[in-house]
């Protein structure tokens, strides 16, 4: 069994383009030993907060501090428990934080969050925060949005196209406003060797496709695909905080195909030990008794034997009838000596799955039409750049299709990791203080249309 020592991850987050702070918050919690990785696994966590002034961030910074800290303290006996079990808790938190100052009240955040553990992935669920897995030029999304947009959708009575319609920044449940809150759980999923796994708030996945996410997150290695994806949702237009975290997997933490591990409680009861129940003595002795006038009354008897004809008939039914209450109660009588299991504990047995996830699942091959709206973002962002920036990007942009053509995709979106790159650098120094200037230039364009 793995160790948990061979993965690489990074995690980033940016103010974006038109807010004043950044409510957004993560947590990346790596094992410290073995025993650490076989007992809760890492830990990445986003939260995006949602609040007046600074009650978001407030809301957010919580959850990100506090969900790993209880969660580790919990998850020996029980991760899924023990993840619910944090959610929980920091909610009451934060929902009381919000009761007691008048400027927090109503205050909250999204949370996801997933730990990887030698068993598998699981994952955690309050708002509309993403978790993906990429594999094999597929990537899936292991948590479902808790938005009005997927409820209309769910709902039956809408295709994704007429829900997607509906204003997107709506979301159905959160950590804080409410002392008590739902906790999706899913998982764990098998993890293999090379799997990547991404988690971010709404400002990347509302401006990046999950196709483009998983182009990406496939091809570079994690710090350059956080940096890019962060990267292309600022060229986009940035208009939320943006937040992402890029985790690749390697041969310490890949599942083993056999099902290993004890039974996960799921609710915080302990199952109580198997116990032996009191036998009750009547049975036997009732099944002695009838054993006995059952073979005083058969056939063979010599007693029935001097009977006359109607009277032996008599007697056979009643030595038919005392067999059977003999056997009856013998049977009651070792149901009495076998232990009892009162199965009053949930628990999740090894190869057992929580939730319904994947949710979504997309074709994130390299294809030309998924480069080329790529490039055209960043084209068009070029625009707005000087000269000393501008020129560069566009010859790596057409080093970019060059490749492209040739089907050299890793090449393709290391030029494109570059001009991004530049870009980024680009507006960190057109920001001065806590005022967020965008270069000067044309609007960025539009986000791609269809985006779930």
């Amino acid at each position: 069994m793995g160790n948990g020592t061979s993965l690489v991850c990074h995690d980033l987050s940016d103010i974006g383009r038109r807010r004043a702070n950044n409510q957004d918050s993560r947590a990346v919690l790596p094992p410290a030993d073995p025993h650490q990785y076989q007992t809760r696994g890492w830990v990445f966590l986003v939260a995006d907060g949602m609040g007046a002034h600074a009650a978001g961030e407030l809301a957010s910074s919580i959850a990100a501090r506090q969900v790993p800290l209880v969660y580790e303290k919990t998850a020996e006996r029980s991760p899924p428990r023990a993840l619910r079990r944090g959610i929980e808790q920091v909610n009451a938190e934060i929902h009381q934080r919000g009761e007691n100052a008048a400027e927090f009240r109503g205050m909250g955040t999204t949370c996801s969050v997933l730990a990887i553990l030698p068993r598998g992935a699981l994952v955690a669920q309050v708002g509309d925060s993403r978790v993906y897995r990429v594999r094999n030029h597929t990537i899936d999304q292991l948590s479902r949005d808790h938005s009005l947009v997927w409820d209309l959708e769910a709902s039956g009575g809408l295709s994704r196209e007429q829900a997607g319609a509906a204003p997107r920044n709506i979301i159905t449940r959160s950590m804080g406003p409410h002392a008590r809150v739902e906790v999706d759980l899913e998982g764990p999923f098998p993890v293999d060797d090379g799997d990547v796994f991404v988690l971010c708030s709404d400002g990347l996945s509302g401006q990046v496709a999950d196709e483009e996410i998983g182009l990406v997150a496939a091809t570079l290695e994690p710090r350059r695909a956080a940096e890019t994806l962060l990267g292309l949702a600022l060229i986009r237009g940035g208009p939320d905080n943006v937040t992402v975290i890029v985790a690749r997997a390697g041969p310490e933490e890949a599942s083993p195909r056999n099902r290993r591990g004890g039974d996960w409680p799921l609710t915080e009861e302990e199952p109580p030990p198997r116990q032996r129940a009191r036998p009750a003595w009547w049975p036997l002795a009732a099944a002695a008794v009838g054993l006995f006038m059952s073979l005083l009354a058969s056939p063979w008897s010599d007693l029935t034997q001097r009977l006359s004809e109607p009277l032996r008939t008599i007697c056979l039914v009643f030595s038919a009838a005392a067999l059977l209450v003999a056997v009856a109660a013998l049977v009651t009588a070792i149901i009495g000596f076998l232990p009892t299991d009162p199965a009053t504990t949930s628990v999740l047995q090894p190869g057992g799955r929580l939730g319904r996830g994947p949710y979504r699942t997309y074709d994130c091959r390299p294809r030309q039409a998924l480069l080329d709206g790529i490039l055209a973002s960043i084209e068009s962002a070029a625009d707005g750049l000087a000269d000393a920036q501008r020129l560069p990007t566009l010859d790596l942009l057409g080093r970019a299709r060059q490749a492209a053509t040739r089907g050299a995709t890793a090449e393709a979106l290391a030029e494109v990791a570059a001009a991004v790159a530049i870009y980024t650098r680009s507006l960190e120094a057109a920001r001065s203080g806590e005022t967020v200037r965008s270069p000067a230039g044309p609007p960025p364009p539009p986000p791609p249309q269809g985006l779930a």
